[in-house]
């Protein structure tokens, strides 16, 4: 028998449901990159008020201990730290502030560490501290009570050597997943120097109005803190992903304006980047794919660099194409940010504006997508050269070199990567082709003397690889070898091994 509908289900009371304290591994699983999260943790200085702040990894040794992170904001007493520690805690949020779900510092935090500890001093009152351990929190949401003398000292121990001077919060991160187990053998160094890096170039971009500022810095700093001994202290410098110092495009940029039922007017600022840019500015942000399309700003946070939000689908062609967007306070339904603030959601109400945005003169948001795709063609025209489609890289190869790869070479689309691998296989051979998984396979007999006694990994190589990348990518771009294909095969394969080979002998000579 069939029954009408019901558009609403109906109730028959309610019952209280809390979160199991297993909850604390989901919010913990949120997926945070090492820099997202860290960035979550300025993010909440920044609300703070604070004008420095100092991320500071400490070492004993050869070892890294803990990673803390510093600033000189107002700070918090107790009623407001045991706030700031609960999960979802109920706070007002200040117009422009970065903050939005009352999760980031703990999610952020033990997605990477198994404990964390905040230790926070304000001008009136004595430093208080609180702590998440992972075993506490999933056995029953229990926060330890850092004891006071210990959080004086912490505070001090920045009082002394800045940024804290009357007031500021010490966030304390124990058991960092990430760092090395064991670190002889450079490997601490190596790390650092590799972490660092990335963190800086995305403090630098997602942060880069703050950072242009006078009145704010980020600085990042590794310690040994038994011998005091400062091994790396800089500023992270702003990185802003417009700043190019000339237009790729006489007429641009422009401005846009597009109208959302939900939302309102959403302000676009077109952008046509130099052709062939070597500018961090440019080529930090992402592979060719990746970079172009839309930045979206919160409260002049960067909170999304590059993307087409589903309006349409990256492409070689618009690699110099991006497009700022400062996100309204009532975001209405036409758009959602991601919980790690590294993303936004965009509804097809946004797609269907863009389709009808216009700027002063007639001009529309779809001639400025033309346009950017006319700047990238006539500097491939003014190069003198038209370079063939080639079969994009893939796993194997480091991302530097698959990015540099897609800016100068155009990728056939929709085409599984060439991917890059080592093996064992006859030692007669340096190398083989696997069309079927489209893997370049390199012998694993010769990867220790190619590395020179460093680490290997997926990555590991980049030079060989990239050369067996070119000379090996038509072998899978044409249906068979002909006579003269096979012959060159054969060529490189003798000629690699004897040098292979010659990797070997001086490796044993050296041992």
């Amino acid at each position: 028998m069939t029954q009408d509908w019901q558009f609403d289900v109906p109730t028959a009371g309610s019952k209280r449901l809390p979160p199991d304290a297993r909850y604390m591994e989901a919010l913990s699983s949120q997926g945070y990159s090492f820099e997202v999260a860290i960035a979550d943790l300025v993010d909440n200085s920044i609300d703070a008020g604070a004008k420095d702040v100092v991320i500071h990894f400490l070492r004993d040794g050869d070892q890294l201990v803990s990673l803390l992170v510093v600033d000189d904001g107002k700070g918090m007493d107790e009623e407001t730290l045991d706030i700031a520690m609960t999960v979802g805690g109920r706070r007002d949020y200040a117009a422009g502030a970065l903050g939005m779900f009352g999760t980031g510092l703990k999610s952020a935090s033990l997605s990477h560490a198994s404990g964390v500890t905040v230790v926070s001093t304000t001008k009136r009152t004595r430093a208080v501290g609180r702590r998440w351990l992972m075993e506490h929190a999933v056995s029953g949401f229990q926060c330890d009570i850092v004891a006071p003398d210990y959080a004086q000292n912490l505070i001090d121990r920045y009082d002394n050597k800045r940024p804290i001077e009357w007031q500021g919060t010490v966030v304390r991160w124990d058991g960092v997943k990430s760092f090395p187990k064991h670190g002889g053998g450079g490997q601490t160094d190596r790390y650092l120097h590799r972490t660092i890096n990335k963190l800086g170039l995305h403090l630098g971009l997602h942060l880069h109005r703050f950072l242009a500022r006078d009145d704010f810095n980020i600085t990042i700093a590794v310690e040994d803190v038994r011998t005091g001994t400062v091994y790396m202290n800089f500023g992270v410098e702003p990185l802003d992903p417009f700043g190019y110092p000339v237009t790729g495009h006489s007429e641009y940029p422009r401005t846009f304006t597009a109208s959302l039922p939900s939302v309102g007017d959403i302000t676009l600022e077109a952008h046509i980047w130099t052709p062939k840019s070597n500018l961090d500015e440019y080529r930090a942000v992402g592979s060719v794919m990746e970079r172009q399309g839309f930045y979206f700003y919160r409260h002049d946070r960067l909170v999304q660099a590059g993307g087409w939000n589903n309006f349409r689908q990256p492409e070689q062609h618009l690699s110099l194409a991006r497009v700022a967007v400062d996100l309204p306070d009532d975001q209405g339904d036409a758009f959602r940010l991601t919980v790690k603030k590294s993303g936004v959601e965009a509804t097809p109400e946004f797609s269907a504006a863009l389709e009808k945005a216009g700027a002063p003169g007639g001009h529309t948001f779809l001639d400025y997508l033309v346009a950017a795709e006319t700047a990238y063609r006539d500097a491939r025209k003014r190069s003198g050269t038209t370079r063939k489609p080639v079969l994009p890289p893939g796993k194997g190869l480091d991302p530097a070199v698959r990015e540099t790869i897609e800016d100068e070479l155009p990728t056939i689309p929709s085409e599984e990567p060439i991917s890059i691998r080592w093996q064992k296989i006859d030692n007669e051979l340096f190398f083989a082709v696997d069309r079927e998984d489209r893997t370049i396979v390199l012998n694993q007999h010769y990867r220790a003397a190619i590395l020179g006694g460093r680490r290997g990994g997926l990555n590991d190589a980049p030079l060989i690889k990239s050369l067996m990348y070119m000379l090996l990518h038509q072998v899978f771009e044409k249906e068979y070898s002909g006579s003269r294909e096979k012959d060159n095969l054969q060529l490189w394969q003798s000629i690699l091994v004897s040098a292979a080979r010659a990797e070997l002998d001086r490796v044993a000579d050296d041992d």
